[in-house]
């Protein structure tokens, strides 16, 4: 950078320093904590937003595991809750189909997108690149409220008279195109549509100002290179959602337009209860492309934040720098480019071409590198390290676990000719709830524990994290290892029951086991719920920089203000993993310490520049 665009980079920070201390004044407590433009309190609204859909989606999935679990049980506690979905203690088959899909697009969607980047990127961005707050707080409370709004449309199309969206989460026409198929095809699908537009909305207002904000407000010093992993995954994310997620919102256009206005882009020859209807010419498989075309950067648009902040927790616990800093950019950005080239690995039994088929199957099996750059890379950090086991460290080498056990049966999966066989079994759902599910969350749990003092002035209690994750960790296995075991056996997934079909009852043991588990580490996340709470009204109270950390967040006050830094903001000299340097006092130097301070640890190319 020359000297002239650090002075005018400098210009810009002032202004924007004038801006907030303005703005500081006489705010309400609605323009403060609700409608609020800070950053950081916009952050832990999604996180509490997310929290939120974590607990409603758990519940979701407890249920239609009860069902699959103990498939000749009466739950007849239930019928109080439930009204008309529970007949005679059994879950209706319609509602069981609703309760899938529910619990897939809460997850995926509300949980581990919108509460997983909306929390951490709008905390972490602007604190990790020296900036005072987002290019656009306006922009970043809009993304928020449209969240929000999509939220509210969510929830309450759960109560419904007819049941919420009953077409699976990838809603799949016919079934989601014609209200007339089946009761969660009428207003509940309806209601998910539009949810899932403003959330689209949403997600491409706070990308837009995440991309803007790296971009442009990075302080004095901070190049591209010294940015954290953190702000790296983020910006990535940030870029795949603003490519990928238009799509979907065409798609979900297009079928409002097939269910209300009588078009048939994704309908031809449709017959319901022996009556031709008049759709012809259009195609359930485009919506399958289109779909598919957001849904798999959908899965690095959950995974990628959590590879930038269990890089960060990793470093920062074992005290060594993070090995391969620039090969873990490269693979993030081959995972970022790949993972828009291999969205039909998920459509091989839709009929496509065999040759069509190989390519993809190509590309799928390519973007294992990366993901192995990764592994090796987190795994030769821990090497040697002198480790700090705190909680958001336990949940940090687990995510690193997880995504090696589900990304070797994504392998599996990615050859065509495997995948035909397993396709509709537990298999599937094992790998994508191990590689995609579990780790996002362990990956989320690590950066909450993390930054957990940065965001509340407080710490957690340490005792109550590690019984939060050793239950969950074990659990997780106990429940998606026997699921590989009993999709490999042909134990198809989507099923309401299964006990008709002599061949699938020998598994009654194993399924029972699979809900106990799930059951367990459903109850386990209340360890967590219970430790967050507290700590944020209880906890013990933070020091500045309690985990000894690099960064530039921690060069703050703990409870910043609206501007985050009260005086200049900092300036980086530095990478941010100087991390047990031969010859410095301490084990860690922030990227904010001029080299002039640290001659006896300066390596030869460090001491001129300045």
């Amino acid at each position: 950078m020359s000297s002239t665009d650090i002075s005018l980079h400098k210009d810009v920070h002032l202004g924007h320093d004038d801006h907030h201390d303005d703005h500081d004044h006489d705010q309400s407590f609605i323009e403060k904590y609700i409608f609020s433009q800070d950053h950081k309190v916009i952050a832990k609204q999604f996180l509490f937003a997310g929290i939120f859909w974590a607990v409603i989606g758990g519940v979701l999935s407890s249920l239609f595991r009860m069902q699959l679990g103990f498939p000749e049980a009466t739950f007849t506690f239930l019928e109080p809750i439930l009204g008309k979905w529970v007949d005679g203690g059994k879950l209706n088959p319609e509602f069981y189909l609703a309760l899938v899909t529910m619990h897939g697009t809460i997850m995926v969607f509300f949980v581990l997108t919108a509460g997983l980047s909306g929390t951490f990127s709008n905390f972490l961005i602007p604190l990790q690149i020296g900036a005072r707050d987002m290019a656009s707080g306006f922009m970043n409370m809009l993304s928020f409220w449209f969240f929000f709004l999509a939220s509210v449309i969510m929830f309450y199309s759960l109560f419904l008279e007819t049941g919420p969206a009953a077409g699976g989460w990838t809603v799949y026409p016919p079934l989601s195109a014609l209200p007339q198929a089946i009761a969660g095809s009428g207003a509940g699908m309806t209601m998910w549509l539009v949810s899932m537009a403003l959330f689209i909305v949403s997600q491409l207002l706070g990308g837009v100002n995440y991309i803007t904000t790296v971009i442009n407000m990075r302080t004095r010093g901070l190049s591209m290179t010294k940015l954290p992993l953190t702000i790296w995954a983020f910006f990535l994310t940030a870029v795949l959602g603003l490519l990928a997620f238009p799509v979907l919102f065409s798609a979900a256009l297009l079928l409002i337009f097939d269910r209300s206005f009588g078009t048939s882009f994704f309908l031809s020859d449709i017959y319901v209860a022996g009556e031709a209807l008049t759709h012809t010419g259009g195609s359930p498989v485009l919506f399958q492309h289109l779909f598919w075309f957001l849904g798999h950067p959908e899965v690095y648009i959950v995974i990628l934040p959590t590879f930038g902040i269990v890089s960060e927790i990793i470093a920062t616990n074992s005290r060594k720098p993070i090995f391969g800093y620039r090969a873990m950019i490269g693979s993030m950005l081959g995972i970022a480019l790949l993972s828009f080239v291999v969205w039909a690995h998920h459509m091989f039994v839709s009929g496509m071409n065999p040759f069509l088929g190989s390519v993809f199957m190509f590309l799928t099996l390519i973007i294992a590198v990366p993901s192995a750059v990764k592994v090796f890379n987190w795994i030769a950090t821990l090497w040697r390290g002198n480790i700090n086991f705190t909680p958001a460290m336990l949940f940090s080498v687990a995510f690193v676990s997880l995504f090696i056990s589900g990304g070797v049966t994504g392998i599996i999966l990615g050859n065509s000719a495997l995948d035909i066989q397993l396709h509709d079994t537990y298999f599937v759902v094992a790998h994508f709830h191990l590689v995609m599910g579990s780790a996002a969350f362990f990956g989320m749990f690590a950066g909450v524990y993390h930054w957990f003092p940065k965001m509340f002035g407080r710490m957690m209690e340490e005792k109550l994290g590690y019984l939060h994750f050793w239950i969950t960790f074990a659990c997780v296995y106990l429940i998606f290892m026997p699921m590989h075991y009993i999709g490999i056996a042909g134990f198809p997934r989507r099923y309401y029951t299964w006990t008709g079909f002599e061949t699938f009852n020998k598994f009654m043991d194993m399924n029972t086991f699979i809900t106990v588990a799930a059951i367990v580490a459903f109850v386990a996340q209340f360890f967590f719920l219970f430790n967050f709470v507290y700590s944020i009204f209880r906890g013990r109270r933070a020091t500045e920089n309690p985990w000894k950390s690099n960064t530039l967040e921690w060069t703050t006050p703990v409870n910043p203000g609206h501007g985050n830094w009260p005086g200049p903001l900092p300036v980086v000299y530095r990478w941010p993993y100087d991390y047990s340097k031969p010859g410095a006092p301490e084990d860690f130097i922030p990227q904010n310490v001029p080299f002039s301070q640290t001659q006896s640890s300066n390596l030869p190319h460090e001491r001129d520049t300045e």
